[in-house]
């Protein structure tokens, strides 16, 4: 089995859900840590589901900020990661492993 650090996800908001990252087909992947940056000058909110399950909801990211999750989720092949925020000027940044 090959493990793999990557990116999972570096992009910006959506106003709607959008999908960031689906797994491989073959791949779990285990996400590691979800970073979400509001360079913005007004608090916003941002959610991020697993596989259509909420994982965040409406978490609020203070003006000028950034939040910080640290975890350990595992997504089987096909199972997806999706988001979405209130600005599009926020953005998303989803690290984790590939195991093929």
């Amino acid at each position: 089995m090959a493990t793999t650090t990557k990116v999972l996800s570096r992009t910006a908001a959506s106003t709607s859900t959008t999908t960031l990252y689906t797994t491989p087909s073959s791949t779990t992947t285990v996400i590691t840590n979800i970073v979400i940056c509001n360079p913005t000058g007004s608090a916003t909110t941002a959610s991020v589901l697993l596989n259509d399950i909420d994982l965040l909801g409406s978490v609020s990211i203070a003006a000028n900020s950034s939040a910080f999750f640290d975890l350990k989720q595992v997504l089987p092949t096909t199972q997806t990661i999706k988001a979405s925020a209130s600005s599009t000027s926020v953005d998303f940044h989803i690290s984790g492993v590939e195991i093929a």
